[in-house]
């Protein structure tokens, strides 16, 4: 279904057809052989004359590996071909029964519109001439046989050339076919990448506009509260009051403490740890560890297909989505176990989760419509890491059911730094 798999039949149909030509650009000296060897076994005449015989079969050898050499224009050539067809026909039968199809064969290959049926013709003619032992004898029914041989023999040939022809047309359609679906394909993986790209920058302004709102809500406004404590825990310290001084410091300490919190989830979030010294299959089965020793639920983690390094984002987005999965369990399921199975296939990596939970009613749940502001963000969020990659994220679930969800995001194989 690949460019691999188009490739490799491609490839091999050229194979096939490149051993096939091979082999017919051998048939006419098996002919001519076969002809040769023939006319010395049977032949009656003496030694020396069947010498010349082999002597013009040589120059025909020779004359064919001229035209394949593409040292003869191919009208001289089939000329000079039938000429030769006719010497060594007019000396042995043999020639005429077998080395004379390629007359016809290169007649129709070499000769261009009504020329090659002239080819066919004066093949037919000193073939038949061959076999008939000579002209036919000045009688009506004498020449009208002979002349229907030529017709039948000419037609005959006419029409399985033809065949070939549409053959040879389809196969080179066939072809080009192949040739353009190939470079369709090299188009959409460069538009496929291009769109990643786009994708990938659109979710880092994404990102740094939601760090943005998060230090504008979270430390700016714990700084400015810090502040503001201090201030008052000096204006009580200046009035004497201990116990409101003490109040206000304590306060200003909590708001630090928060603060320095959200810092750190702040900054976490900006990439997973998990992925700075593993690759993704170890990474979720980390998280999954982790999670499964935090709920004691047990976790089965499966990874299937040949893991492959895969794009920074693409990793990132299938674990942020694997960790937000394992949240709601815990958050909602009320699961005795679950399972996450990490699939790598050609063009795409899925990540499923199953619980046996409590499930809900998928169809009516305004989260996997579309996340309305008034439902949960969960499913949401997973939905829309998958959708900006150009993925998909389905959810399946029905009370008392469980819940399984399944994202999948184009592979993009990580590209190694050159050496």
């Amino acid at each position: 279904m690949g460019v691999i798999a188009i490739e490799a039949s491609g490839s091999s149909l050229e194979r096939r057809e490149q051993q096939l030509e091979r082999l017919l650009a051998l048939v006419p000296y098996v002919l001519l052989g076969c002809s040769t060897l023939l006319a010395l076994l049977t032949g009656q005449q003496p030694w020396p004359e069947r010498l010349v015989t082999v002597g013009i079969a040589a120059l025909a050898a020779v004359w064919m590996w001229a035209m394949s050499a593409r040292r003869t224009p191919g009208s001289v050539y089939v000329v000079g071909l039938i000429v030769l067809i006719g010497v060594l026909s007019a000396r042995d039968p043999w020639f005429a029964s077998f080395f004379g199809f390629t007359g016809y064969i290169h007649s129709w290959r070499y000769l261009p519109g009504i020329w090659r049926f002239v080819g066919v013709a004066a093949t037919a003619t000193i073939s038949i001439t061959a076999f008939m032992g000579g002209l036919p004898e000045p009688r009506p029914d004498a020449i009208v046989t002979y002349v229907l041989f030529i017709v039948a023999m000419v037609a005959l040939v006419g029409v399985f050339s033809f065949l070939g022809d549409v053959t040879l047309e389809r196969s080179t359609e066939r072809t080009r076919m192949v040739a353009r679906l190939e470079e369709t394909i090299r188009e959409n993986e460069g538009l496929h990448a291009q769109l990643l790209v786009q994708a990938r920058e659109a979710g880092v302004t994404d990102e740094r506009q939601r760090l943005a709102r998060e230090i504008h809500d979270t430390l700016a406004q714990g700084f400015t509260g810090i502040v503001t404590q201090l201030q008052a825990a000096v204006r009580a310290d200046e009035a004497g009051d201990a116990e409101l001084r003490r109040r206000h410091v304590d306060h200003a300490a909590r708001l630090a403490r928060d603060g320095l919190a959200e810092a750190r989830r702040s900054v976490q979030a900006i990439g997973p740890t998990q992925l700075e010294s593993a690759h993704l299959p170890e990474a979720i089965a980390t998280v999954a560890a982790e999670w499964s020793e935090l709920t004691g639920v047990p976790v089965e983690v499966v990874t299937t297909g040949t893991a492959e390094p895969m794009h920074p984002e693409t990793e990132v987005t299938l674990l942020r989505i694997a960790q937000e999965a394992l949240a709601n369990v815990a958050k909602h399921a009320n699961a005795t176990r679950v399972g996450l199975t990490l699939s790598y296939m050609d063009d795409v990596v899925t990540l499923d989760v199953r619980d046996d939970g409590v499930g809900f009613d998928a169809a009516g749940a305004a989260d996997v419509a579309g996340g309305s502001p008034g439902g949960g963000f969960g499913l949401t969020s997973m939905r829309q890491r998958a959708t900006r990659l150009g993925g998909t994220f389905e959810v399946e679930s029905e009370p008392g059911g469980g819940t399984a969800i399944a994202a999948g995001v184009p592979a993009v194989r990580r590209k190694e730094p050159s050496a």
